[in-house]
């Protein structure tokens, strides 16, 4: 049967899918890519400028992916190239310390309140994972407490979703991961203060540390109200608890600061990823002086790695988190991203809603004007958005192939990737 996802000339996406399933689980190397939650084939990157990306069949779209979120400057953004381009020709990776880990350093501890000194690592997970066991080493302490909906990476630990209680260890959601890791792992509902109230009362001094996406952008764009991060903030602190901000999506993004400077509340410990690198494998995580005295070598909590600061990433870093910290930077984004919001939301009439904080957005089908927690998710949605996603790809817009993803705008879009991309809204919706 003909469908809307075999009208785009693809050939070369399809022959080069056939060919990577011989080499990589499920032909991908990261199994969103597989475009299984919208069906049909994925499409094969060959290179972004700017706003744009080419797939291999040379197809042209406006991108509001950006590499999952990273691409704050848009893609090939020529300081970032130029700076990446000067330190390669001095080498690539050395396992030893360089200047420009210092400057970087610098450049994010100078601009940022809520840290007061950071350890770089090669990725958000890592970063999250690290953070996890300094929490651990620094409270004595083993249990996490975690909520449905937050996605944290995939180490053991955080792989875990929720059970069917209040309060609960959950259970794992990948093979693999064994039930000791899983009984450390408790699992409550977002946006439920009793939940939080009752792991608390029920596990007393056995919780090193509450984790939670602040601005929770992985299953949906789920907002939550300051007044729930100020009571997380205020139990942790009864507690002698760490609060855990992982802001690997939202750090640097919704400004310089992230949710913690977006809310203006100080988490114990803070992560980031790889908007950091400017399109390099980088990840971080940071706090207070005391909190990261722990880290070896000056503390007894031990993490390492041959590409943590590597020279190549940290100098893609500093030239893109300089760009970041110009005049105007943050509301100029925003302020893309509202024009684009209320030129899609005029159509609303097919219970179609956009969810916004910042540069970054989320499309739902469903007549709730907010959603706070993976349970207010209408899962049925998701057939909806599969027919629009590929009509969208049809006139030119490419984001990330998941309903529960969010999109971003990034400072290369124009008014012209924007009209052009409500366009393409319009016409996407006529088939539903």
């Amino acid at each position: 049967m003909h469908t809307i996802f075999d009208t785009m000339q693809n050939s070369e996406s399809v022959k080069l899918f056939e060919k990577a399933k011989q080499f990589f689980p499920g032909g991908v190397n990261s199994p969103v890519r597989a475009f299984r939650s919208v069906g049909g084939t994925p499409l094969f990157i060959d290179k972004g400028n700017g706003s744009h990306v080419w797939d291999a069949d040379g197809n042209e779209y406006v991108d509001y992916c950006a590499s999952w979120g990273p691409l704050i400057l848009g893609h090939a953004n020529a300081k970032v190239l130029g700076a990446v381009q000067k330190t390669m020709q001095n080498g690539t990776s050395f396992g030893a310390p360089t200047r420009l880990e210092n400057e970087l350093a610098e450049l994010i501890l100078s601009n940022n309140p809520y840290i007061e000194k950071i350890r770089f690592v090669s990725s958000g997970t890592e970063a999250v994972m690290s953070a996890i066991r300094l929490a651990r080493g620094y409270t004595g302490r083993t249990k996490i407490l975690k909520f449905e909906g937050c996605y944290h990476g995939h180490s053991d630990s955080l792989l875990v979703k929720a059970g069917s209680g209040l309060v609960t260890f959950g259970n794992t959601s990948s093979a693999g991961v064994p039930e000791s890791v899983v009984n450390d792992t408790i699992v409550v509902p977002l946006n439920n203060k009793e939940a939080v109230e009752k792991a608390f009362e029920q596990f007393k001094n056995e919780i090193a540390v509450v984790i939670i996406e602040p601005i929770p952008a992985n299953n949906g764009l789920l907002l939550q109200d300051k007044s729930y991060l100020g009571f997380l903030r205020d139990i942790c602190t009864k507690n002698s608890t760490v609060l855990l901000f992982d802001e690997v999506i939202s750090g640097f993004r919704v400004g310089f600061t992230g949710a913690a400077g977006y809310y203006n509340i100080k988490p114990d410990i803070i992560t980031y990823g790889k908007i950091i690198g400017g399109g390099f494998p980088v990840g971080a995580y940071g706090a207070s002086k005391e909190i990261m005295a722990n880290i070896s070598p000056e503390g007894n909590v031990y993490q390492a790695g041959t590409l943590s600061g590597n020279p190549v990433a940290m100098a893609a870093g500093i030239a893109q988190l300089t760009e970041c910290l110009k005049s105007n930077f943050y509301s100029d984004l925003e302020n893309k991203t509202q024009i684009l919001i209320k030129g899609l939301s005029k159509n609303t009439k097919h219970n179609f809603k956009i969810f916004t904080v910042g540069s970054v957005f989320w499309l739902a089908f469903t007549d709730k004007d907010s959603i706070k927690c993976a349970e207010d998710i209408d899962a049925d949605s998701m057939k909806h958005f599969k027919v629009l996603y590929h009509a969208l790809l049809e006139n030119g817009v490419y984001s990330g192939p998941s309903g529960y993803e969010v999109g971003f705008m990034s400072e290369a879009h124009t008014m012209e990737d924007i009209e052009k991309t409500i366009a393409a809204f319009e016409k996407a919706f006529e088939l539903l």
